[in-house]
């Protein structure tokens, strides 16, 4: 039996495409302007109709009353052959206004006048009540014309009703006005529709091409994908437009740039950022991994501009380099205390073999008393540092800088007052905080003693004075170079200011930003040595200002 083969598992079912948004409003925008121009058309259709019937209540009205007006029609009336005079009158009035018919009759009504002749002398078909008792009136009436508009009035002679005329206009008539006007009326409709047609047709076309093709719910799938990619990515996005107000900006941002919760059309220079990061969120050539200081972090900003023919607006991406900026001062004071112990054995190779070579020289004593002077000096800055400071991340951080210093040609002291006790310093403190203030702080009075030394004799020196007391660290550092200019000493922690070279500029910028961080201060005063003298206060329990 020959087997029967395995059942052919059904195709995927090709997802059909959904109509863009483009197509959608399109289509709805034909049907509506379709309805508009028909319901235009029906409304002055009806208003034409009635504007018609109007306009020949008022001729044949007009007209009837010239009529009964005309002293010769009151003259024809008393003779003693009314129709012989009045036919041809009515007939030439009949055709000069256009009407249907200009019937002239006997208060009885007998009419004298009709175009057709046969109808003379007979009764008049319609109402004539009203016109007998001196009142014009009109009405639309079946006579022997068929369907009329027409209108009847009284003819007075010396203030006595001798006779009555109706002039009217036939249905028909009316009607053939009215098509006419339809007719016109359907092309201006057409022309409308159109015209309406195609501004529509374009402004979707346009549309089409801001949307690219997608339907709505693609739209809306992808607004929320983007909502949901702003409030998830870590780092921080402005979109500001062509005016530079912020168009859009994720939680990311806002918490980089501690700004509220809606910036949305806020200007950059409302925003309260630094002058440097205004100015780079404002420039037209774009940015490339810029750092940045804020009130509490450091940020590196990229910016780009948004092109379309013209310049749209800027993209603005922000990175958080503030734990990555207080790593690099630790790798930095590691790198320093290496430095220092590579400088430490240098110098210990140096020292060990003039001890030796004073022994083979047989100079004993000499050796002996070279080697304690080198001792006592090197140990006693190490047992002045340890004494006083009990924190070893500040103590070990000093021996590293005096060493660096000492190798440098600058002399480093702490001073009497020095206290810290270790377990001091509160938790809430972070010790790279310490090491990024106190770091950058020696350095730069180690380059200032040094830059200072060239321009006077006295040999470079660093003063530092660390205690806590009073619920307060206070960390103090000196030093006797050339001193900081008056003029520009609330400059000297904007980022980028500097004495040294370019690309410098940003430890003192650092200092600032992690003593506010920490809740203290840094002030700048001139120290006794005729240099700059650096104080930072920060508080040691929560709540106490320093």
């Amino acid at each position: 039996m020959q087997a029967l083969p395995p059942p052919r598992s059904p195709r995927p079912r090709r997802r059909t495409r959904p109509r863009s948004l483009a197509g959608q409003l399109f289509a709805m925008q034909v049907v509506v302007v379709a309805m508009v121009v028909a319901g235009i058309a029906v409304l002055v259709y009806v208003n034409a109709g009635s504007r018609a019937v109007s306009a020949a209540e008022d001729r044949v009205t007009a007209a009837a009353r010239a009529v009964a007006d005309a002293p010769s029609v009151a003259d024809a009336i008393r003779g003693t052959d009314p129709t012989r005079a009045l036919q041809p009158y009515a007939e030439q009035v009949r055709e000069d206004t256009g009407v249907a018919f200009v019937t002239i009759m006997s208060p009885a009504g007998i009419r004298w006048t009709h175009p057709d002749t046969t109808q003379i002398g007979r009764p008049f078909l319609g109402h004539i009540g009203p016109a007998q008792h001196g009142r014009t009136f009109t009405e639309t009436y079946t006579g022997t014309l068929g369907a009329s508009v027409r209108v009847v009035t009284p003819i007075r002679d010396r203030g006595r009703i001798v006779g009555l005329v109706s002039i009217g206009i036939t249905v028909q008539a009316i009607t053939g006005q009215v098509r006419d006007q339809l007719t016109v009326l359907i092309g201006f409709a057409l022309a409308a529709l159109t015209v309406g047609g195609l501004g529509t047709y374009l402004a979707n076309a346009r549309l089409r091409r801001h949307t690219h093709g997608m339907a709505a719910d693609e739209l809306s799938r992808m607004y929320d994908y983007h909502q949901a990619t702003l409030h998830a990515v870590r780092e921080g996005l402005i979109l500001l437009d062509a005016d530079r107000s912020v168009a859009l900006c994720n939680d990311a941002a806002r918490e980089l740039l501690g700004l509220p919760g809606d910036v949305v059309g806020a200007y950059v220079a409302e925003l309260g950022l630094p002058t440097s990061l205004t100015g780079a969120l404002l420039a037209a050539e774009p940015r490339v991994d810029e750092v940045h200081l804020t009130a509490e972090r450091v940020v590196v900003v990229s910016t780009a501009p948004v092109l379309g023919g013209e310049r749209r607006g800027t993209v603005v991406t922000l990175r958080d380099h503030t734990d990555l900026q207080a790593l690099t001062g630790e790798l930095d004071s590691v790198r320093g205390f290496a430095e220092a112990l590579r400088s430490q054995a240098h110098e210990a190779s140096n020292r060990l073999h003039t001890v030796v070579s004073l022994i083979e020289l047989g100079r004993a004593g000499e050796a002996v008393e070279f080697a304690t002077a080198e001792l006592e000096l090197a140990q006693a800055l190490t047992d002045r540092v340890v004494a006083a400071v009990g924190e070893p991340v500040l103590a070990a951080l000093l021996l590293g800088k005096a060493a660096e210093a000492s190798e440098r040609g600058v002399e480093l002291t702490v001073s009497e007052d020095s206290r810290i006790d270790d377990g001091v310093l509160p938790a809430a403190l972070a010790s790279r905080d310490l090491v990024t203030i106190l770091g950058n702080l020696i350095d730069n009075a180690i380059d200032a003693a040094i830059e200072g030394a060239g321009r006077s004799a006295a040999r470079p020196h660093v003063g530092v004075t660390a205690h806590a007391d009073g619920g307060e660290l206070l960390l103090r550092v000196a030093d006797n170079g050339s001193g900081v200019d008056p003029a520009t000493v609330r400059e000297v922690f904007r980022r980028g200011w500097t004495t040294k070279s370019e690309g410098r500029g940003l430890g003192l910028a650092l200092v600032e930003q992690a003593a506010r961080r920490a809740g203290g201060t840094v002030d700048l005063d001139r120290a006794e040595t005729g240099g700059a003298a650096f104080t930072v206060r920060l508080p040691l329990r929560p709540g106490v200002p320093a």
